[in-house]
């Protein structure tokens, strides 16, 4: 795992217990407030290198791994990740770092994030949907969703897809793995299933949020990389910005995580739509 580059690791205390958050802060004056929620299997540190440059551009940033992921609080019924629970995990945060703030969602973190922009749009300024789509389908994940009920909470999703590697493991025996995977693997360790498993149920509702988007009059940014054709279709996304009246943009050489890929261009494009919404 690399380091934060200039982020801060914290935690914040909300009702449910302690979520654990990375935190950068600009040198001068701030510009506003961002709150960014990382998707499905993800933690804060997918927004590691991204934070510090929000910083630099003047943005006090802050990232946050939800219920259940990573080494925030997880707890143990599929029932305690419910949609409407993780907004209103949002919307604690946003009270205890100061809002309103420009919240991005990334990936399911964009589910959770408009779930929590309808809910409350007063405790932000904008929203930003990054590689996220307006609705899921039905089936969506089964697949998995099968492998880790079959699996019953005796494996986690990193062992699951790597069989050979977690039974050497298991058995002592020695196995190289560089920095970034061997993180990899302790979150998935440390990521709660029932989380994993509500995050897939919520992912195949075909309800659409354009419309209660819409009705919130909240500032929208709908954003994916050029090559991004895992999670949602991009002509969905489009689709989305357009019925929004929001800005729409396509990250180059990037594909499901301009974060990590273009993260950059992705601080540009972030600055310079929050600067256009601070007041």
């Amino acid at each position: 795992m690399t380091g934060f580059g200039g982020a801060g690791a914290t935690t914040l205390r909300i009702g449910v217990g302690e979520l654990t958050a990375l935190h950068a802060v600009p040198s001068g004056r701030s510009r506003g407030t961002a709150l960014l929620v990382p998707g499905f299997t993800g933690s804060k540190e997918d927004h590691r290198v991204l934070l510090p440059l929000l910083a630099e551009r003047g943005f006090d940033a802050w990232a946050i791994s939800q219920r259940g992921q990573g080494d925030s609080v997880s707890l143990p019924r599929v029932a305690d990740y419910g949609l409407d629970l993780l907004a209103g995990d949002l919307h604690q945060v946003v009270d205890l770092i100061g809002g309103p703030v420009h919240l991005l969602g990334h990936s399911f973190g964009g589910t959770v994030a408009s779930a929590a922009a309808v809910a409350d749009p007063a405790r932000f300024r904008s929203l930003t949907l990054l590689c996220s789509g307006p609705h899921g389908w039905p089936g969506r994940k089964a697949d998995l969703r099968a492998r880790l009920l079959a699996a019953g909470g005796a494996a986690d999703l990193w062992s699951l897809d790597n069989p050979e590697l977690a039974w050497s493991l298991a058995q002592g025996e020695p196995v190289e793995l560089d920095p970034e995977a061997e993180f990899h693997r302790q979150r998935s360790l440390a990521t709660s299933t029932a989380q994993l498993i509500a995050a897939i149920d919520i992912l195949a509702d075909t309800t659409d949020v354009t419309p209660a988007l819409a009705a919130t009059g909240l500032p929208v940014l709908v954003a994916h990389g050029e090559h991004d054709d895992i999670a949602w279709p991009q002509s969905w996304q489009r689709r989305t910005a357009e019925q929004l009246g929001g800005r729409y943009a396509v990250l180059p050489g990037a594909a499901h995580s301009p974060n990590l890929e273009a993260p950059a261009a992705t601080a540009d494009l972030l600055a310079d739509f929050w600067a256009s919404h601070t007041e």
